[in-house]
């Protein structure tokens, strides 16, 4: 699965904050139905989202979004609304707070970062620094 993340589009759905939700990430509904439409399609219902951030892109850092089937050692795993999310230990460092939104615009279509981590951006909006 890949990310599209375009910038300065409205976000159609709102999220419950993390420090309310206890998840390092944030996860709108309008992204959650997006993923388990694909993972239907897919039929791979029973596996989950890996979230992440690995060095590229021309911020220095980008985001990753794959389908993952389970856990791996030292992941923070929860659900939200059904959907599996897992998170490497190295990478939740750098999405804390980050919401992640399904978007469609002018600009494009496809998930969107909002990272408060993030001191500089790309213009794509899929890296950061």
């Amino acid at each position: 699965m890949s990310e599209v993340a375009a910038a300065g589009e409205e976000t159609v759905s709102s999220p419950t904050a993390p420090e309310q939700s206890g998840n390092p990430v944030v996860i709108t509904a309008k992204a959650i139905e997006m993923v388990k439409k694909a993972l239907a399609e897919e039929g791979i219902e029973s596996h989950g989202l890996r979230v992440a951030v690995r060095g590229g892109g021309c911020s220095g850092l980008e985001y990753a979004l794959d389908v993952s089937e389970t856990s791996r050692a030292g992941d923070t795993v929860f659900e939200v609304d059904g959907l599996k999310v897992f998170i490497d230990m190295a990478s939740a460092q750098y999405l804390k707070g980050t919401e992640i939104d399904y978007v469609s615009g002018l600009n494009g279509t496809g998930f969107k970062f909002n990272n408060p981590n993030a001191t500089r951006t790309c213009g794509c909006g899929s890296s950061f620094s």
